[in-house]
């Protein structure tokens, strides 16, 4: 790409300064240096305002651009859409939202019902608000409570908080809405109960029933966890950890709810995280990749026994979900996840995701027998963690400001990386990989390599 030529560019961006409150950012910096401005994508591959290219192993910075930049099919499908009908309430149909519907519970077995949305926070907090209309419509009020597990993340809202297993997200956002509960997170790196890595996913299972029978389980509606923690450190269960899980929501009628807003829609190799465990969820939440960031959508999806709950006596007038997301009545979301769902089919994204990601796990593997400050390696698909630290020996973590200097160093050689980022006490030492589905070994070459001198010259 040619660099930017325009006389505008600097106006852009001194009014971006001056007007535009980023996310995540804290914004004294730019009192002195320049917000960065993104303006074209391709690939995986993106330029910034002054020109400079960098490949986005982070696919949009948030787990997002599954199918990469430049999608030309998306884009028209949009505008075709946006043209004919863009926009009408979720209180009817629209065509597309009914072909994507039908798209979309084809690959998930067992699943019957999609509600429309606009982001994961929002629904979430769908599932939220239906287990407690559930809680007083079929348990009296009592069966209300919502698990949570620690280290976790489904959202920004305030209820969403109060399920977030993240201290340093949720801090000074309180209080929090009363109801939600805590079960202990399953990072066998971080073993918390002295028992082997073999006994290890038994011993979360466990945890999480004393939990359970702590709060009484009459109390308690769901359980709402990822299943693969993204934010939280990129964590995937051990060994019998989810058919355990499942398990207990039988033997306590508890519903249970998967967060998919990261792992949906091709991310970990499968459609969807939860699928790799041979587990049968009541409630799917999901957004990022559903259109890889091509137009806002998210989706609640859910079974028919839970869809059930909300029709069953039409003599209540009371008794339907009363709730409505405004942007979910927009058509362009279901249009472009279409043509995204259709894309990752056509060229066999799923199997890219595989093989690349066995790769992209072996190199960082390369990384950590090279790099003493590698403490682990784990992740699934092109869904990847390194978790630093200062010993390996002690698991001490690596201090959070080395983490993010290596994350600045990969940013200066032309390759955006993440980590986990304001989360976690003393534990935002994990450094974050998720490139586009499509990504190739040359690009996995070109990640690596450019971690392997950031690494060197952080701690040299």
């Amino acid at each position: 790409m040619d660099a930017i030529t325009t006389n505008d560019i600097e106006d852009i961006i001194e009014t971006d300064r001056a007007h535009v409150w980023h996310h995540l950012i804290q914004h004294k910096p730019f009192e002195t240096i320049d917000p960065k401005i993104i303006v074209e994508g391709k690939g995986n591959r993106v330029w910034d305002a002054r020109g400079k290219e960098h490949l986005d192993a982070v696919s949009g910075g948030v787990w997002t651009v599954n199918v990469g930049y430049g999608r030309e099919r998306i884009a028209n499908a949009v505008r075709d859409q946006l043209v004919k009908m863009n926009y009408f309430a979720q209180t009817a149909g629209s065509i597309p939202g009914s072909i994507f519907s039908k798209m979309l519970i084809d690959k998930m077995p067992g699943m019957k019902r999609v509600y429309y949305a606009n982001s994961g926070s929002e629904a979430n907090e769908k599932a939220f608000k239906m287990v407690r209309q559930i809680a007083h419509s079929k348990h009296g009020g009592q069966k209300y409570k919502i698990l949570y597990r620690e280290r976790d993340y489904h959202g920004t809202t305030i209820a969403c908080l109060s399920a977030g297993g993240q201290p340093e997200r949720n801090a000074q956002y309180g209080p929090f809405t009363p109801g939600f509960v805590e079960v202990p997170h399953c990072l066998e790196y971080r073993n918390q109960y002295g028992v082997t890595a073999e006994q290890y996913g038994e011993a979360c299972v466990k945890a999480t029933e004393e939990v359970i029978l702590r709060e009484g389980p009459d109390t308690i509606g769901a359980i709402c966890l990822e299943p693969i923690t993204a934010g939280g450190g990129v964590i995937v269960p051990p060994k019998g950890y989810w058919e355990g899980i499942q398990a207990l929501c039988k033997k306590y009628e508890i519903l249970l709810h998967i967060d998919e807003v990261v792992c949906g829609v091709g991310r970990t190799g499968t459609w969807f995280g939860y699928q790799h465990y041979g587990i049968q969820p009541d409630f799917v939440s999901m957004a990022k990749g559903v259109a890889s960031g091509y137009a806002a959508i998210s989706c609640l999806v859910t079974t028919e026994a839970v869809f059930d709950n909300f029709k069953d006596n039409v003599d209540d007038p009371m008794n339907y979900f009363r709730d409505v997301s405004t942007f979910g009545g927009c058509a362009s979301g279901p249009a472009a996840a279409i043509e995204n769902m259709k894309i990752i089919e056509e060229e066999g994204l799923l199997q890219n995701t595989i093989d690349m990601g066995e790769y992209c796990l072996g190199k960082l593997g390369e990384l950590m027998d090279k790099h003493k400050v590698i403490g682990e390696v784990r992740g699934k698909g092109l869904f990847l963690g390194a978790e630093l630290v200062a010993d390996r020996d002690s698991r001490e973590p690596m201090d959070e400001k080395k983490v993010a200097a290596v994350v600045a160093n990969c940013m200066a050689q032309g390759v955006i990386i993440g980590m986990t980022n304001r989360s976690l006490p003393g534990l935002n030492n994990t450094l974050c990989l998720s490139p586009a589905l499509i990504s190739t070994k040359d690009d996995i070459d070109e990640i690596a390599g450019v971690m392997d001198k950031a690494l060197g010259e952080v701690f040299a």
